[in-house]
């Protein structure tokens, strides 16, 4: 988000009002559609399910076999994960043809048994790439290349056939000028590599949903004007892709996007749309002002979320601050996430937990992405 202009930041307030608990979130929290936990019913993951949404986090697998606590929040409050790092190329083939699987297996194994469903992260991108493809890559031709890429995503794809509800297939293939990234994709395939990656992963789980996944396209401008042509491109070839996900990295320092109207201008071409990365940064320490700035970011992008009909899941990157990525990245910011540094629900989780519960009495939704219809 550091690309985006300065603004004043915003100060809408809490919601004030408490929490409503409808009866239908409590039926959903006693009679889980899948095997797993009862459920608290005032829970993010309750609280979605009437108005079929699937609220996410990215997890942390190291945490998730070591931290009761972190394991508790992860499995109570959420309906689908995404792995943070154990589903990436370096990790899961660091050399080439050994895989390391067990430790996205492990995550696999856990969402199925908490009943939640997984987006697979991430198939294509230029970062966390194995060593010896980076070695390689300038010595490789294009063929060569292709080929090692057509079976990287076979493999992991066939791996985890029937157990992945979406695949971030193509993951920030985009400079925020709207030009392509010059990835050693690019280099070498040149932009046919985009619409060859979802051709390769349908061909290997043809139920997974497809998605390209990006950051600052939650503003209208040129990268997500860029990101539109795209996919309106691959639509009209035929081409295998059924969503598009919006990181939504957000920072108090910069304007809100225009996040709903992104969102339903993606829809209208067809495709599902997902929140996929939530968080919202801030300037250490946090100011009274700057939480309140955080809770509107919170509020405002699960409300654009839950006003367009094909977004089918919302998804914050982490859940506690202690583990975010952000102030390793961004110097002297940090306090991003709807959970503090303990693992206690800070304001910012409030207000998820009351924009879900005043939704609640939405109609349901029928576009077949409620939880009786998933894997």
């Amino acid at each position: 988000m550091n690309s985006r202009r300065r603004s004043a930041l915003i100060t809408t307030a809490v919601l004030g009002a408490s929490v409503v608990l409808f009866s239908q979130a409590a039926a959903f929290a006693s009679q889980p559609a899948h095997p797993g936990p009862v459920v608290p019913p005032d829970s993010l993951r309750a609280l979605a399910a009437p108005v079929g949404l699937r609220i996410g986090t990215a997890v942390n697998t190291d945490l998730l076999a070591s931290n009761p606590a972190y394991t508790k929040i992860l499995n109570s409050q959420f309906s689908s994960v995404t792995p943070e790092n154990v589903m990436k190329w370096e990790s899961v083939e660091p050399t080439q043809g050994t895989y390391n699987w067990a430790p996205a297996d492990a995550l696999v194994a856990s969402a199925k048994a908490n009943g939640q469903l997984v987006r697979g992260h991430t198939l294509v991108w230029h970062n966390q790439l194995p060593q010896w493809l980076t070695q390689e890559a300038s010595s490789l031709s294009a063929d060569q290349l292709r080929a090692i890429l057509k079976k990287h995503i076979t493999d992991e794809v066939t791996h985890f056939k029937g157990k992945i509800w979406q695949w971030d297939v193509v993951n920030e293939a985009f400079n925020d000028d709207g030009t392509l990234r010059n990835s050693i994709w690019l280099q070498k395939l040149g932009s046919g590599y985009i619409a060859d990656a979802f051709r390769w992963a349908h061909a290997a789980d043809p139920k997974a949903k497809l998605f390209y996944n990006d950051y600052n396209i939650e503003f209208t401008g040129p990268k997500s004007n860029a990101v539109y042509a795209l996919v309106s491109q691959l639509k009209a070839q035929g081409v295998p892709i059924d969503g598009v996900g919006f990181q939504t990295h957000l920072d108090t320092q910069y304007g809100l996007p225009d996040l709903e109207n992104n969102l339903q201008r993606f829809a209208k071409l067809g495709l599902n749309v997902a929140e996929t990365e939530v968080d919202m940064r801030t300037t250490l320490p946090v100011t009274s002002l700057e939480q309140n700035a955080q809770v509107a970011g919170y509020t405002t992008t699960l409300q654009a979320c839950l006003a367009v009909k094909q977004c089918i899941s919302y998804t914050v990157w982490g859940f506690g601050d202690a583990y975010s990525w952000v102030p390793g990245v961004f110097a002297g910011e940090g306090a991003a996430d709807i959970y503090d540094e303990n693992l206690q629900p800070k304001p910012e989780y409030t207000t998820l937990q009351q924009t879900l519960a005043l939704a609640t009495g939405a109609p349901h939704r029928t576009d077949g992405h409620d939880s009786g219809d998933r894997h």
